[in-house]
């Protein structure tokens, strides 16, 4: 089995060689790039991950995220020295997948690193082919086992956490989950106050790409200092 590539976007040498360095004590092959721009360039399907400073030449991460999502599906991790919500939820809701600030350690790093390429390789199926079941509800329709969705017949991009987030969701229609809940289920750690918000933003993002009213939901229904229900 070959080793799992991971793309680094960093302008600042030194952190792209800790990262490097770190990565490839795991057994990860790992490509590096310092601007925005050459990084929407190198990613290509051979690509399991990759992890984008906000700050960079050329395109900033946010516009990098942007760009990237136009042509792959591998997690994005953000690095970070920003650490308000507000920043946060710009990136969750440009196609991100998780945030680690800096200063991080070895250890933040790689699980982190791991969770998402477990997450990735489990519901994007490269670990195995992708079934004919399909969940629906109402004219959206979600495979059970890849990460592919459709809104009638037009198919539409879901990142890997609002992708989980979705089919949970379906696997269990009738059930309100929390905001704690479904942070817990889908990312694996404790919930913490800032939780929330990351939860209503990433359920904003799957209204809207699913054409769901968001001021009048019909698909994820808001249920009032409950948490969220598909019925």
């Amino acid at each position: 089995m070959s080793a799992e590539k991971i793309l680094i976007a960093d302008d600042n040498a030194e952190i792209r060689e800790f990262i490097r360095v770190m990565l490839e004590s795991e057994g990860f092959e790992v490509i590096e790039t310092a601007d925005g721009g050459e990084v929407v360039e190198k990613a290509d399907d051979s690509v399991d991950l990759i992890i984008l400073d906000v700050m960079m030449p050329v395109k900033d991460g946010y516009r990098a995220c942007m760009e990237l999502r136009e042509k792959t599906k591998a997690p994005i991790l953000f690095l970070t020295a920003k650490t308000q919500d507000s920043d946060k939820a710009l990136g969750f809701s440009l196609g991100g997948d998780d945030y680690l600030s800096k200063p991080f350690s070895y250890t933040e790093l790689i699980s982190r690193v791991k969770a998402l390429l477990r997450r990735y390789c489990v519901y994007k199926g490269k670990d195995g082919e992708s079934g004919d079941g399909f969940l629906k509800v109402g004219d959206v329709k979600i495979s059970g086992t890849a990460n592919q969705v459709f809104v009638g017949e037009k198919e539409v991009f879901l990142t890997e956490i609002e992708y989980r987030i979705l089919l949970l969701m379906l696997k269990n229609r009738g059930k309100i989950f929390s905001a704690e809940n479904l942070y817990e289920s889908i990312w694996n750690e404790p919930y913490l106050y800032s939780s929330g918000n990351t939860v209503m933003v990433h359920i904003k993002n799957i209204r809207k790409k699913l054409g769901d009213d968001t001021q009048s939901p019909h698909i994820i229904k808001t249920v009032w200092g409950r948490g969220y229900r598909i019925e």
